[in-house]
């Protein structure tokens, strides 16, 4: 008889062993954070492309939970809402340095508050890395320009 050491087997998560284009919906869904940056307005400057961020929310966000109001119906809403895929998460340069999509794409780990490590969907939240507290209402916000941010990125 011989024994055979094998020692503990540790299975990576998905995201760290599937690319983004060969996951379920469901776990394509779970990547998402919850933050809502995505669904802050942008200005693009004309001249040199440069990506600016604004604290003005989409008027589909909902600003206490962060979520969409309507996401399987916003782009009834909104009809230029980016319907976000695997073959996008690259092309698309104003996507948040946090965004789990982009982290996975570009092969780095996620956050530490990110709800897939944490377990709990509450702690983007609790650690300061989602829109809630900071963004404001498109209906209240007026020119764009004023409300330019550094914080998304």
């Amino acid at each position: 008889m011989s024994a055979s050491s094998s020692g503990p087997t540790t299975s990576l998560p998905f995201w760290r062993t599937k690319p983004l284009n060969l996951m379920s919906p469901s776990e394509w869904e779970s990547l998402c954070d919850g933050c809502g940056k995505c669904c802050l307005h942008k200005l693009e400057d004309e001249d040199t492309g440069k990506i600016h961020y604004t604290n003005v929310a989409c008027q589909m966000l909902n600003l206490g939970t962060c979520g969409c109001k309507d996401y399987p119906n916003r782009q009834k809403h909104i009809p230029d809402c980016v319907q976000l895929d695997a073959s996008k998460v690259e092309a698309l340069k104003w996507l948040p340095s946090t965004c789990a999509y982009r982290l996975v794409a570009e092969n780095k780990p996620l956050p530490w508050w990110h709800p897939l490590i944490t377990g709990d969907r509450n702690s983007v939240h609790e650690a300061g890395a989602s829109v809630r507290g900071r963004a404001i209402a498109e209906s209240r916000a007026g020119p764009l320009d004023r409300h330019i941010v550094t914080w998304p990125a």
